[in-house]
């Protein structure tokens, strides 16, 4: 099987290139190549290729900068999403694409399903929403994958952010009033090869979630990064409103993962197994 991942640098990007299955080849569309603000720019490099599916790992990620962005934040998050998934459509090659729970306001307590309504908060959630009303507009079979809180030992990320503050500092407010899955980028680019090599095999279009187990706070994802790092730092439950951001943040970002484990297999993963793979590679285990 020949996969095309749009996408080289980002930590789920990374990871696929790490993850690339047996049997499974891979082309890599980097920003040496296609220029994602360009959205006529990805439609042709999309049409010019042979292969067997898609995975759009490339995105605009800067949460509070796309508020001062909206223009570009829409332009690679969405318009360019648009052309890819036009491209799938008239090449008939099956479309993975990787999206946000920021397309949620985060009201009340229950998990997500797929086909709860959207309403995000932010520019950044806004984009991404508009890149999966794109794809549900266009006859192409897909599979649009919304994930959370994202971590790995490459990029920019809440674990490595963590581990750099612990070793400034004694003590640390976080945010405890957000909850949600800490997914490992590890875990993400297995469940996109293994929905991408699904859609091929017929397996049913749509929106699924996949976000690691169990949900947690913020504070909380602390507490255990520091415990499994062996640094010795004090954490402070704080609220949102006491942390301000550019950007609004959903208070609940719990995700429902059942459909994608009971339309293609895939279970979500423990987050504090993967959060020890990480820190292992990162050297402090």
């Amino acid at each position: 099987m020949k996969i095309a991942i749009f996408g080289s640098s980002g930590q789920v990007a990374t990871e696929l290139r790490r993850r690339t299955p047996v049997g499974v080849s891979l082309i890599t569309v980097g920003r040496d190549t296609v220029d994602f603000r360009n959205p006529e720019e990805v439609f042709a490099a999309a049409c010019d290729m042979d292969v067997d599916a898609i995975i759009n790992a490339a995105a605009y990620t800067a949460v509070d900068k796309a508020e001062e962005e909206p223009e570009l934040a829409n332009a690679v998050n969405g318009a360019s999403v648009g052309e890819l998934a036009r491209a799938c459509s008239k090449t008939s090659v099956p479309l993975v694409h990787i999206s946000t729970d920021y397309v949620f306001d985060g009201s009340g307590q229950s998990p997500w399903t797929p086909s709860d309504e959207t309403n995000p908060l932010s520019v950044y959630g806004s984009s991404k929403q508009m890149g999966e009303q794109l794809i549900a507009e266009r006859e192409v079979t897909h599979a649009i994958l919304r994930t959370s809180w994202v971590f790995s030992a490459h990029g920019n990320n809440f674990v490595k952010t963590m581990l750099r503050l612990g070793a400034e500092r004694e003590a640390l407010s976080i945010v405890a009033d957000q909850i949600g899955g800490p997914t490992p980028a590890a875990a993400i680019a297995d469940a996109c090869f293994a929905v991408a090599q699904g859609l091929s095999s017929g397996r049913s279009s749509g929106i699924y979630h996949f976000a690691g187990s169990p949900d947690t706070s913020w504070a909380d994802f602390a507490r255990e990064i520091f415990r499994q790092s062996r640094q010795t730092v004090q954490v402070t439950d704080i609220e949102t409103k006491d942390y301000p951001t550019p950007a609004r943040r959903p208070l609940n970002s719990r995700l429902d993962c059942e459909s994608l484990n009971t339309e293609f297999g895939v279970e979500r993963p423990d987050w504090r197994v993967s959060l020890s793979a990480v820190l292992k590679e990162l050297g402090y285990q």
